[in-house]
């Protein structure tokens, strides 16, 4: 029997004496030693868009009251995050960082034809053809835009030379994964409602869509049928097995006898949805976006699903052995539910959700971007976005006010990224007819003199091609007798992500030991790294390699 199945079978016989509540804490505490006395403080932020020269709105009516996504990637290869924004009814814009190393932030816009595109809902970061250069995925409402980049924040349209339909969709998801030894990804994009020609909406929903490769090209895409107006999308390797399937978030104001989906996908197979036999269980929500990170340490994500005065978070029942969830998220104090300030008499509408660690003390935290979606009376309207940290017991605290976070916007795609590489994790906020918020971490000190906090490592991957950032791989960081694991992939949140570095907080450890599961599962050995370091690893070397970062 192997460490996990002996963990499951402990946690079953727990489980005839336990509640669920203390079930969940006996498990984290059996996978997790050598964790944190206590939780650290909340990090103090500083909102610096006018200081930084980002000047952009996600604007728009009614096709555009869900999406407005960033997507996060280094687009001139100088190890610096840019950016690249939607803009429904705006154009969308490209911003290159120009940041000081640990200073106040500072981005330039680069104009171009190919990028600043209308009609833009999301864009993900994906380096499609292997090349080193990131390309990115763009969503819309109508054709979607697929951009290789040249490098130097460069783009041209690369629809017609790779044989990618961007259809005419209202497209609000997107995800991706490497399958076999295919020379491209596997790509889904996911749909929301369906629309006249006239665009007026319909009661339907439009399927979503799979694209798969032949050769450098790529067939027809598969309709994944039926489409329950899908809000997010998510590749991931649920069970452990190597296989990665497509979770789908569904809106239940569109459909009436959908649900929430798994579909399995084979390779060489058409794709399939698991089945309630199998141990899928109907759940109806209104699903805006999708995070996953094992947060009981037993190797297998937890899923966080953001909705309206509903949010879940979903861990497995029974293992591995089938895809059979509960939601333990009233446990664990992530629910989410009602403003916690502002306008705490109405549910709150929730979007965009990532796990970090956003005061380096070892403990993963929650952010969940929050907003009315435009003038509901039965939701708030002063609806702020939580920063839940999270506390070794495995439950989570509100810290939003305590970081200076408060904001009555209406946020959508959101992204915790360290923008001015100092190890700690900023925050961009993408809000609804005002403009965007870029938030600089300032750890425990003030704006004038930031403090640094826990200590840090920040890893990059690296492998041949096709798949050269090494997406679906594991990547495990062991500090003490600890591991935090996480899983690298392309999709979720909503309607935007990141691409680039993994942070992870390690508290005062001044080493760690990294290893890598490789997408083919093949793990690597255990590599010794410094802490407060940027480091990249490489399939087949013996050492991480620490990167420099330099002044601007």
């Amino acid at each position: 029997m192997n460490g996990r199945a002996l963990a499951w079978l402990v946690a079953g016989v727990v489980t005839g004496a336990l509640a669920f509540g203390a079930l969940a804490l006996g498990v984290r505490a059996l996978f997790l030693p050598d964790l944190p006395d206590s939780a650290g403080e909340a990090p103090r932020f500083v909102e610096e868009s006018g200081v930084a020269g980002v000047n952009h709105i996600y604007d728009g009516e009614f096709t555009f009251f869900v999406g407005g996504g960033v997507a996060v990637f280094d687009c001139d290869s100088d190890t610096r995050p840019d950016l690249f924004f939607a803009g429904g009814a705006n154009p969308a814009a490209m911003y290159r960082n120009t940041s000081t190393l640990a200073g106040h932030l500072s981005f330039e816009q680069v104009a171009g034809l190919e990028t600043d595109l209308d009609s833009v809902t999301g864009a993900y970061p994906i380096d499609i053809d292997g090349d080193g250069n990131i390309d990115l995925a763009v969503l819309r409402l109508g054709e979607n835009v697929v951009l290789r980049g040249l490098g130097d924040c460069r783009f041209e349209r690369a629809n017609e030379a790779w044989s990618i339909a961007g259809g005419d969709s209202w497209t609000t998801a997107f995800s991706a994964t490497w399958e076999g030894v295919a020379e491209r990804p596997t790509l889904a994009f996911g749909n929301y409602v369906e629309l006249e020609e006239n665009g007026d909406r319909t009661q339907s929903c439009s399927d979503n869509a799979l694209f798969r490769p032949n050769g450098s090209h790529y067939d027809p895409p598969l309709p994944l049928s039926p489409g329950w107006c899908t809000l997010s999308v998510l590749f991931s390797d649920w069970d452990r097995s190597g296989r990665r399937d497509l979770r789908t978030t569904n809106d239940r104001h569109y459909y009436r006898a959908g649900e929430e989906q798994l579909w399995r996908l084979e390779e060489g197979e058409p794709p399939r949805l698991y089945t309630h036999e199998e141990g899928w269980q109907p759940m109806q929500i209104w699903g805006m976006g999708i995070a996953s990170q094992d947060l009981t340490g037993d190797g297998f994500p937890e899923v966080f699903l953001t909705s309206q005065a509903d949010n879940k978070l979903q861990t497995l029942t029974e293992g591995p052995s089938r895809p059979e969830y509960e939601d333990i998220a009233f446990e664990l104090g992530v629910t989410a539910h009602r403003p916690f300030v502002g306008d705490p008499v109405y549910p709150s509408t929730a979007w965009h959700p990532e796990f970090r660690d956003v005061n380096n003390d070892g403990l993963i935290d929650l952010y969940i971007s929050k907003g009315n979606v435009e003038a509901q009376p039965d939701f708030a309207a002063e609806d702020p976005s939580n920063l839940l940290l999270g506390n070794p017991d495995g439950t989570f605290t509100e810290a939003a006010e305590e970081a200076g976070l408060v904001n009555f916007a209406r946020a959508r795609g959101a992204a915790l990224v360290d923008l001015n590489m100092d190890g700690m994790l900023d925050l961009v906020e993408v809000n609804r007819r005002v403009n965007v918020e870029l938030w600089r971490n300032v750890g425990w000190g003030e704006a004038s003199a930031p403090a640094a906090m826990g200590n840090w490592i920040a890893v990059r991957l690296k492998q041949d091609a096709p798949n050269v950032d090494a997406i679906g791989s594991w990547v495990e960081v062991k500090v003490g007798n600890r591991v935090i694991e996480r899983e690298i992939s392309i999709g979720g949140g909503h309607a935007g992500g990141q691409l680039g570095w993994a942070h992870f907080g390690v508290d005062g450890a001044d080493t760690v030991e990294i290893r890598v599961m490789w997408p083919d599962g093949d793990r690597g050995p255990w590599l010794n790294a410094g802490t407060n370091t940027f480091v990249e690893v490489s399939r087949g070397t013996d050492r991480a390699i620490v990167i420099p970062i330099e002044e601007d």
